[in-house]
């Protein structure tokens, strides 16, 4: 009988964070659409070729929705990303942060020799 319950709370556990990260806010069709102009630093899929921009693709949805909305509050301070950050809604940022999270990025862990 003690088993059986904590399996039914173990199973019921895993169900509801499986729930969660399938319910993450954000359209990521909606996403793409919005990002043309994150395409022209970032590479249309977050995987940027040129070096002094950071390569977003692949990125913790989490952590792009706090640094849009950094940028947006003038919490990190760039300019050139204020000045793009200003102009998005919540929703905008919720979009775009699902859209680049689920694209694969180009950034690799280096094999231990």
């Amino acid at each position: 009988m003690k088993n059986a319950a904590l399996f039914t709370f173990l199973a019921g556990t895993v169900l509801a964070a499986g729930s969660v990260h399938a319910a993450a806010p954000g359209d990521a069709a909606a996403g793409q659409q919005k990002a043309a102009t994150c395409a022209a630093c970032h590479g249309p899929d977050g995987n940027s070729e040129n070096p002094i921009y950071p390569i977003i693709a692949g990125q913790y949805r989490d952590y792009l929705v706090q640094a849009l909305t950094d940028y947006r509050s003038g919490v990190r301070n760039n300019a050139i990303m204020r000045g793009f950050a200003t102009a998005l809604s919540d929703e905008d940022i919720l979009d775009l942060a699902a859209y680049f999270s689920r694209q694969e990025s180009v950034l690799k862990t280096p094999d231990p020799e």
